[in-house]
């Protein structure tokens, strides 16, 4: 019989991988700096993104970031690889923020899932990444690490929006609404952690 998404919470909340993790696991959850953050973490490991990051520490609020050029990004995003492919995309990113929402902290009141996933450069995986820990919206993130967890159980779906619904269906029968936010973010935390622990 096929494990319920609540049944594999269980099993790794068992084994304490957050122990030494922010609550939320994702690094400044809340802030513009996990936007670009989950744009630079395609194609690479989150060390190199770290790299980068720190290349931007004076530039990781909005207007600070749209204060440099897509030039100036391109050189300190290096490390992340794909620069000439996510400069271009992040800052475009960051000036659409700027145009429809003018401040970050509308955009995390008002953005939608949609309207992530018409931007260039975002999607399923990122946009669910930036409303789970930039905007702190109940969003399971599905990554390769994800699957290949389900797949120990036996449990493989063909589609990204079946891995999700499959995740986060189960779980609303156990959690009151306002805590899925955290649970979702630990869930997905753990997920990456559990599959770190095995390598």
């Amino acid at each position: 019989m096929q494990k319920s998404s609540f049944e594999i919470y269980n099993f790794l909340k068992k084994q304490n991988l957050l122990q030494d993790s922010p609550l939320y696991w994702w690094p400044n959850v809340g802030e513009f700096e996990v936007v670009v953050g989950a744009i630079l973490t395609q194609n690479t490991s989150w060390k190199n993104v770290e790299k980068s990051l720190e290349n931007l520490s004076e530039y990781l609020q909005l207007e600070q970031f749209l204060s440099l050029n897509v030039e100036e990004l391109k050189e300190k995003i290096i490390p992340s690889g794909f620069y000439n492919q996510k400069a271009p995309r992040l800052y475009q990113l960051a000036r659409n923020i700027k145009y429809e929402f003018t401040t970050f902290e509308n955009f995390q009141k008002n953005v939608t899932r949609k309207w992530l996933l018409r931007q260039k450069g975002i999607g399923q995986e990122s946009a669910d990444a930036i409303l789970c820990y930039a905007c702190f919206r109940a969003e399971m993130v599905v990554d390769t690490y994800t699957k290949r967890l389900l797949n120990e159980f036996g449990i493989v779906f063909k589609k990204y929006d079946t891995y999700k619904m499959y995740l986060e269906k189960n779980m609303h029968k156990h959690f009151k609404y306002e805590e899925l936010n955290l649970i979702f973010a630990q869930y997905h935390g753990m997920i990456v952690e559990y599959n770190k622990s095995k390598q």
